[in-house]
């Protein structure tokens, strides 16, 4: 069975519950004093990495390295991914006031992060809730030559392989790829686990580098620039009809029919 080198890339982002709001300027959503989690893709695949190496109590996974790449705040959420139970992690900071890197920068960087710490096995969200991209993982894939998993729904180690099963439209698709790999995680393959508090106090003392994009062989330039940020017209409210014939007049005066 082979030994596994688990890379885990969290995000800090608004948090889910937090109703995002458009800056002033329209430019972008605004963050300031707006309560921030780790992205709810990124709890999925910090749960089933630890979970992996809970299945196979013979040491099959040998290490579990966090990583993001963020504000200084985001140290938090590397902080909270070690509280899971990742064993370490590695913070590339990126001042507040830059842009959020673009997913391929993001996979450039992760790319030379496997390389340098010897990851087999990459498992990552999907997408971000913030940019909702779902191109992180695919991009890396690709950069590295591996092959990938997409929207896992269960993840199963079997020896030097990993069987996939994902959901796709009228049912389940089960894949299975030769390690080392790519996984991105969806919604239904866990429920991530609370952090403790006796585990809050020992990820304190767990290993958290420091890094800066200027210490990375490729530079982060962004191709894209967001022209306008607005949100969406207010939904107008529903009608009532007494009746079928009423139902089939309305839509035909609203064009439906």
């Amino acid at each position: 069975m082979s030994t596994l080198r688990i890379l885990v890339p969290v995000k800090r982002v608004i948090d889910y519950a937090v109703k995002p709001r458009v800056n002033k300027a329209q430019t972008a959503v605004e963050i300031a004093g707006v309560k921030h989690s780790m992205n709810p893709f990124d709890e999925l695949s910090v749960e089933e990495s630890v979970r992996l190496r809970e299945k196979h109590t013979n040491k099959t996974v040998e290490d579990i390295l966090a990583i993001s790449i963020g504000p200084p705040k985001a140290a938090d959420t590397l902080r909270t991914a070690m509280a899971m139970g990742c064993d370490r992690s590695i913070h590339v900071e990126v001042p507040e006031k830059d842009e959020m890197l673009e997913p391929l920068q993001v996979a450039k960087v992760l790319k030379e992060v496997v390389e340098k710490e010897g990851r087999n096995l990459v498992i990552l969200g999907k997408q971000s809730i913030d940019d909702d991209s779902s191109q992180t993982g695919q991009m890396l894939a690709g950069l590295l030559g591996w092959g990938q998993a997409c929207g896992a729904s269960e993840v199963v180690l079997d020896g030097e392989y990993l069987k996939v099963t994902k959901e796709v439209d009228g049912g389940t698709e089960v894949v299975r790829g030769k390690l080392p790999m790519v996984v991105t995680t969806d919604l239904r393959l866990n429920e991530p686990r609370y952090a403790s508090l006796p585990n809050i106090m020992k990820a304190k003392k767990k290993k958290l580098e420091k890094k800066k994009l200027e210490d990375f062989e490729f530079r982060a330039v962004n191709r894209l620039k967001n022209l306008k940020v607005s949100e969406p017209p207010p939904r107008q409210g529903g009608g009532k009809v007494e009746d079928v014939d009423g139902l089939i007049s309305k839509l035909k005066e609203l064009g439906a029919l």
